[in-house]
């Protein structure tokens, strides 16, 4: 009998689980993400995902929107580090404007967290043939 104990209550906890997850999904219905509907369907269907149901869809956007979100508010805790690791007599002169700036470097450690990996480019060009040796361009 006591065997039986454990999977009624694992059972009862998978239909407390669906319920939950029913409820959520149908909570998304009425839901308006901030990123829209067409945008997520278009990089779905991109990578070649197609689902007429838009409750899936904005469960999407909601996990993309947290992602975001998560990014950047690390990429703030990295920005504030590197601001507290001025020198003092520096950072009064910069006390005059407080606002923070977003950095490439606060960025690529924010994302390096999450397992992404952001390189930019060294310089930009005006044409993909600026800064090669005039006897190889192709104009």
């Amino acid at each position: 009998m006591n065997q039986n104990q454990p999977q009624s209550s694992s059972s009862e906890g998978r239909t407390d689980d669906d319920s939950a997850l029913s409820d959520f999904l149908a909570s998304l219905i009425d839901y308006t993400p901030t990123i829209p509907d067409e945008l997520v369907e278009h990089y779905l269907a991109k990578s070649g995902f197609q689902c007429p149901d838009v409750r899936l869809t904005r469960l999407v956007a909601v996990a993309t929107q947290k992602f975001v979100a998560e990014i950047a508010g690390d990429a703030l805790q990295h920005s504030k580090a590197r601001q507290a690791s001025i020198p003092k007599d520096k950072r009064d002169r910069q006390q005059k404007d407080k606002r923070l700036v977003l950095t490439m470097e606060d960025l690529s450690k924010a994302l390096r967290e999450y397992g992404v990996n952001l390189r930019h480019q060294e310089y930009f060009a005006d044409s993909p043939s600026t800064g090669m040796d005039p006897a190889t361009r192709d104009e």
